[in-house]
């Protein structure tokens, strides 16, 4: 076989079409894997860092077909917040009504709340509300009343919807001096999500329980967050 020879012509061809290349200055392994890690945002030090991976949530995990899967690094999120508009603050304009133990609707419970625990009316002070909006453990000062905190300890079938809040009076004196009335409240700390759903899990029968838990589910998929777990706490 004849060696290949090239003409003066056609080697000059070639040596101006590796000039117009624009080669990398280093070794074509190192410039490859350096390009390669480019598609790939660096982890930073310091950092935490939650791997999901690339699954449906109704498919399970295999960890024997690790190879097969995907994953992303994500930094983790923020709690979930209570409202759809997560940069509102604390201040709040809110409608509030008055009830008693011994009113018709109540009377069967006593001075129970929907904890199971006595209704409370000294320096703290139960209030209801829709568990959706107010979970169960928040607690808010009313603008006026400095010295006095209400927290949300109970719910009612009229507040379920809205955003009313009941307050607690221990006479019918006292609930019908409160009438409705319209005030600025200082949320001073929001409830848990996942505790309303504990204590209303076994309540379904009851409509508005069952509207409260469905509020509260739309809550997780608008977040993006599988049914059924609601393991975070309530903020503005």
């Amino acid at each position: 076989m004849k060696p290949f020879l090239l003409t003066s012509g056609l080697a000059v061809v070639l040596l101006s079409l590796l000039s117009s290349c624009a080669l990398p200055k280093q070794p074509l392994l190192t410039y490859w894997k350096q390009k390669r890690l480019q598609k790939v945002s660096p982890l930073e030090s310091g950092k935490t860092y939650e791997v999901r991976k690339a699954l449906a949530t109704n498919v399970p995990f295999r960890p024997s077909e690790i190879k097969r899967y995907t994953f992303v690094f994500n930094t983790p999120k923020p709690p979930l917040m209570a409202a759809s508009n997560l940069h509102r603050d604390s201040l709040l304009r809110v409608r509030t009504t008055a009830y008693t133990h011994s009113e018709s609707d109540h009377i069967v419970y006593g001075v129970k709340n929907a904890i199971g625990t006595d209704l409370k009316f000294g320096h703290v002070r139960s209030a209801a509300a829709d568990w959706s909006r107010f979970p169960v453990g928040t607690k808010f000062r009313i603008k006026n009343q400095p010295d006095v905190i209400y927290e949300v300890d109970d719910y009612g079938s009229a507040l379920v919807g809205t955003g009313t809040i009941d307050l607690y009076k221990p006479s019918r004196s006292q609930m019908d001096a409160w009438g409705v009335r319209h005030v600025d409240i200082e949320v001073i700390h929001w409830g848990s999500f996942e505790r309303s759903m504990q204590l209303m899990r076994d309540r379904t029968k009851w409509r508005h329980v069952r509207a409260m838990m469905e509020g509260i589910e739309a809550r997780l998929r608008t977040a993006g967050m599988p049914e059924g777990k609601a393991s975070f706490t309530a903020s503005l």
